[in-house]
């Protein structure tokens, strides 16, 4: 799997962290193939900006299969791990169909917000030589969102839209509170480069 700072191992035990909370209010939970879902879903990591990144997720369950036989699995459980890591990625547009998937696609996009979600999103973005923002325009008042260009502008674009997209309770609640902390860090932004903060950005609330 890749090691980069957004994709590596600690990202994996904050996924499981966050799944394991979201999961406390769910029944028929299957935990054994939630924990292998939550590590093995990133076996297979291509760049944000390949070609082929919407596959990432099948690689990634194709891969795990056989680490699952080896351990043990039965067929059935192999079967449910494998189709939670498909389904956890937004690029492959896979429906969750079953609990545990519905838990780790949420408890993935919850590393993506918040205060390691700040984080993730300016390594992610530096990596690939993006900008921290536009100096013009760096909130996007007057122009068009670029977040092939500009780390913030992945801010409206896609993360503090997330906590609408999350398939269950504990999951929204969760985003919301990491977008509220996001928007806070943007005040503070907004002041240190001398400007005012955005207008029409998603509230979390």
């Amino acid at each position: 799997m890749a090691t980069d700072p957004a994709h590596d191992l600690a990202h994996l035990d904050r996924v499981w962290a966050n799944a394991q909370r979201i999961a406390a209010d769910i029944t028929n939970v299957d935990k054994p193939v939630l924990l292998a879902a939550c590590y093995l879903h990133d076996l297979v990591n291509l760049p944000k900006d390949a070609p082929n990144r919407a596959k990432a997720s099948t690689l990634a369950a194709d891969a795990a299969g056989p680490i699952l036989y080896a351990l043990g699995f039965a067929p059935e459980a192999i079967a449910a791990a494998r189709h939670a890591i498909k389904a956890h990625s937004f690029s492959a547009g896979i429906p969750p169909k079953t609990p545990e998937s519905r838990i780790l696609r949420d408890a993935d996009r919850l590393d993506a917000l918040g205060a390691i979600g700040i984080a993730r999103c300016f390594a992610v973005s530096g990596a690939l030589g993006r900008t921290f923002y536009d100096p013009g325009d760096p909130f996007a008042s007057g122009r068009e969102l670029d977040d092939t260009a500009f780390a913030l502008d992945h801010w409206p674009a896609k993360l503090l839209r997330l906590p609408e997209d999350m398939l269950t309770e504990a999951g929204r609640a969760l985003a919301q509170e990491r977008c509220a902390r996001m928007l806070r860090f943007i005040d503070g932004l907004a002041e240190e480069i001398g400007t005012t903060g955005p207008r029409g950005w998603a509230d979390p609330t």
